[in-house]
């Protein structure tokens, strides 16, 4: 009587184990990164301003600095100058010490949830205090879009976009200029309807739209290019890596729904170097401050895409010239004389 081999037995059961551990382990994954920084969400270092006169001035700051380790106080002369570094976005609001009482200057197109915690922590001095503070949004947010959930919204569908745009193309077997240019193309076209979307429909922007385009579309090249540079390098293992790198870190990293400052060290600043996390703090300089504090963030993104289409070009001339090895046939060896 004849028994099948034992390895035949072997494989299925290997992959139910597979099974069995890895879909837990990738929700206990997926539940980390996108909890514990939810969970944790609180000010660390957060840039505030406090303007007035010297004395006065130093009493806020001493008050502020209460709350250990929540703010980075920075000196302003007056309330324009408190203003400006707003627009600036070098700090997200300010106290301002006036003869009438204290007034908080927000900004809440750079966070509305940064906006609430600020106001809250004033209202809580000031009933200590036995005064009333006046609350004024140097910056606000879009009126159809006061809260920011459809812009925080957008992060998510722009990480997706830009992960399939990667896959079609590694899957489609476009390489080298075909496959940089189907790129370049589909983050442009994704960028041209993200914008008529959330700036001409939702209204959830209020910048320039070409400009907001042009950041939708560099978004979403930084992504795919990545993604099809590390499956040109590595194979197919490599869209995984990248897929896993966006959506488990870049994107509940990237402080959309806040601020970087509010999530837990160090995620607010592994968020800043990923694409989901540049791609927002870059719209919302763009949309809202007139692409104050757009630099670096520009910068990322355009880093993140070179490497990719660099990676997709390398990947194919190393793939060509193993074939073209694989195809050369040995030479005989010279006869002697």
């Amino acid at each position: 009587m004849s028994t099948a081999p034992a390895h035949s037995t072997r494989a299925p059961a290997r992959r139910v184990i597979a099974v069995v551990v890895l879909v837990p382990l990738l929700a206990a994954l997926a539940l980390w990164a996108f909890a514990w920084p939810a969970a944790r969400t609180a000010p660390r270092d957060l840039p505030l301003g406090v303007a007035g006169p010297a004395a006065a001035a130093a009493q806020v700051e001493q008050r502020l600095q209460q709350h250990e380790g929540a703010f980075e106080i920075h000196r302003y002369a007056d309330e324009a100058a408190a203003r400006a570094a707003i627009e600036d976005r070098t700090v997200y609001g300010a106290v301002v010490v006036t003869a009438q009482g204290p007034e908080l200057l927000t900004a809440s197109a750079a966070g509305p949830v940064v906006a609430q915690l600020l106001q809250q922590a004033m209202a809580q001095q000031a009933a200590a205090g036995g005064t009333e503070v006046r609350t004024v949004d140097v910056v606000a947010a879009p009126e159809k879009d006061p809260r920011g959930a459809a812009f925080t919204s957008g992060v998510l569908p722009l990480a997706l976009a830009g992960i399939a745009a990667g896959t079609v193309v590694t899957l489609l077997g476009l390489r080298g200029i075909r496959a940089a240019l189907a790129l370049v193309g589909a983050a442009a076209l994704v960028g041209l309807v993200a914008a008529a979307l959330a700036h001409s429909w939702l209204g959830a922007l209020a910048g320039d739209w070409w400009t907001e385009a042009a950041a939708f579309g560099l978004s979403t090249l930084a992504v795919s290019a990545a993604v099809a540079g590390a499956a040109a390098l590595i194979g197919p293992a490599g869209i995984g890596l990248m897929a896993f790198t966006v959506m488990f870190l870049g994107n509940p990293f990237s402080g959309a729904a806040s601020a970087p400052e509010m999530l837990p060290e160090p995620a607010g600043a592994i968020g800043q170097w990923l694409p989901p996390g540049a791609g927002t703090t870059l719209l919302r300089s763009v949309s809202f401050f007139d692409g104050a504090a757009a630099t670096g963030p520009a910068l990322t993104l355009t880093w993140w895409a070179a490497l990719g289409l660099g990676a997709v070009l390398l990947g194919t001339a190393m793939k060509e010239r193993g074939t073209k090895t694989a195809q050369t046939p040995e030479r005989e060896p010279a006869l002697a004389g």
